[in-house]
């Protein structure tokens, strides 16, 4: 028998040391910075949990792959570095073998790199995606937080995830913020920045940053609330938890997303939160005891409520009530009570789902930003969903009146730089002009489109309509559109194509769309003007940086 070398005999020795096998466990001793996990889809779900001193850490489904892995999962596992973990799994404990720890994440090489992993729109390292939550600014970060599986590219086991920008353009993954816990998984919800100590967390000269979440258990949803003192780094739960149970109240399971914010003139904070069908106002003077105010009935899910000033004059504004489908309504509040005068309105369409606005932004800066869900699959990838772009919203006089417009923060503009422009093209020119942009990663691209002798014209890309304009049936992409000169041959749109998602912005934002990129057509043309004797008034293409 061929003794082993003294390597060989180390490597033996560490691995048991670190690992024990039983039938369904393993023991791992934590020394490094991951835990990474296979997956297969070609297994069921079952039931994975993770034990410290006969305390569960944390419990949730995975589909571990027995065999070979469709792709890899993992842990952040750094806080428990000399700790040992018991992992107990229901289903074929085969792939427990495989389980393993490392400094880096499993496919590191490639992170960021991959095929269909967009380049500027933020995307988890791995998992699935939804939601943004507790959107906020502090100490010269932005804090993205969302909704998040991080043990599959499928939606399930809802987590909090945690991001950060000093520029709302680069962000760096942080770990997990928020776990499942017993009153249910993590779903939507926001987050401030109590300097006043209203609640009794802040330290020293250091105020608590607060979010408020939705737990959803398998009865019903309650809201919640934990705190950080280190940047949002960690979070403690209340203790107290639930603070809202009001399923009995509505008869319904449907009591979610908590968005908070301070009402100043009142000195009080405001929960918007959607109960069954429509957005409840709560106030309270410590975040913690809610008193029930009054209801808006027409909204689904993912409550906005914020004022905003039309056409910058701060003596003349409006609020905005808004739900995740993009609808809003304008109007009045006092602290406790929506009053809508008129709504409801689309400003964005499309793939982006429920979005959210940033908190505690500067009085010096006073924009108004906001976030979505980009409902985009990113084929062969082991993440799904994506953040849309960063919109400034803002109100301005239209000829109906008061209207939300929508346009990416100027902060974007570092990523783009023009490359080629034209003027008063013909349709047939301009499509020659766009060959070369055939084979184009990411581009994005500024046109006018003039109408004269035609009632519709458009845009494709490889037969994807991204501008399809009937000003006759005053249709754009389906959705009625009216421009603001009514009698107007004219339509100019601001197009950000990136791998797997493209985004439409038309008119100067008052009103934008969203959807997911089709794979190329060979049969196809790339990029096609189509219209009857359309003339090409403006075309400008831009090259594209990676965010990563």
């Amino acid at each position: 028998m061929k003794l082993l070398t003294r390597t060989a005999l180390s490597a033996l020795i560490y691995f048991f040391s670190v690992f024990s096998i039983y039938a369904g466990d393993i023991t791992i001793k934590i020394t490094k910075k991951y835990l990474n996990l296979p997956v297969s889809h070609n297994v069921n779900r079952a039931h994975m949990s993770f034990e410290i001193d006969g305390k569960q850490e944390r419990s949730f489904v995975i589909r571990l792959a027995p065999a070979e892995a469709d792709y890899w999962v993992f842990c952040d596992v750094e806080h428990l570095k000399g700790k040992t973990i018991k992992i107990s799994y229901n289903g074929d404990t085969a792939g427990l073998s495989k389980i393993y720890q490392d400094d880096k994440i499993e496919g590191s090489e490639s992170l960021y790199k991959e095929k269909n992993r967009p380049q500027f729109h933020f995307t988890t390292q791995r998992g699935w995606i939804n939601d943004p939550n507790g959107l906020i600014y502090y100490d010269g970060e932005y804090h993205l937080f969302y909704q998040h599986n991080p043990y599959e590219k499928d939606w399930e086991n809802m987590h909090w995830g945690h991001a950060v920008s000093r520029d709302l353009v680069h962000w760096n993954q942080l770990p997990e913020a928020l776990y499942p816990d017993h009153l249910g998984t993590m779903f939507s919800g926001s987050a401030v920045i109590d300097y006043d100590n209203t609640a009794g967390y802040n330290k020293g000269n250091t105020p608590a940053m607060i979010v408020f979440f939705t737990a959803a258990g398998p009865e019903k949803q309650v809201q919640g609330m934990a705190y950080s003192l280190d940047k949002g780094r960690t979070w403690t739960k209340y203790d107290k938890n639930p603070l809202i149970d009001s399923k009995a109240k509505w008869n319904s399971q449907d009591t979610r997303d908590p968005k908070v914010f301070w009402y100043k003139p009142s000195n009080h904070w405001v929960m918007v939160l959607n109960e069954r069908d429509g957005h409840s106002i709560y106030t309270s003077k410590d975040l913690r005891e809610w008193t029930y105010q009054s209801h808006t009935t027409g909204f689904w899910e993912c409550p906005e409520l914020f004022e905003l000033p039309i056409d910058g004059n701060k003596n003349n504004t409006k609020w905005v009530m808004y739900g995740a489908s993009g609808t809003y309504m304008l109007g009045q509040f006092d602290g406790k009570v929506f009053t809508p005068e008129s709504g409801k309105y689309y400003y964005t369409s499309g793939t982006i789902y429920a979005a959210q606005t940033f908190t505690n932004i500067p009085d010096s800066d006073g924009r108004r930003i906001q976030i979505g869900w980009g409902r985009i699959q990113n084929p062969g990838m082991s993440f799904n969903g994506i953040m849309t772009l960063p919109t400034e919203l803002t109100l301005r006089t239209t000829k109906d009146g008061p209207r939300l417009y929508s346009v990416p923060v100027k902060e974007t503009e570092q990523l783009f730089s023009s490359v080629k422009s034209w003027s008063n093209l013909t349709s047939n020119d301009a499509n020659a002009k766009m060959k070369e942009f055939y084979n184009a990663d990411c581009l994005r691209i500024k046109t006018t489109i003039k109408l004269s002798h035609a009632t519709d014209a458009g845009f494709n890309l490889f037969g994807q309509r991204m501008i399809d304009y009937d000003m006759n049936g005053n249709k754009l992409n389906g959705m009625f559109y009216s421009p603001q000169n009514m009698t107007s041959m004219e339509l100019t749109a601001d197009i950000y194509i990136d791998r797997t998602s493209i985004e439409v912005f038309i008119d100067g934002g008052i009103y934008s769309y969203s959807m997911s990129r089709k794979p190329d057509n060979d049969n196809a043309e790339g990029f096609h003007f189509w219209g009857n004797n359309i003339t090409v008034k403006d075309l400008e293409v831009f090259s594209v940086k990676s965010i990563w």
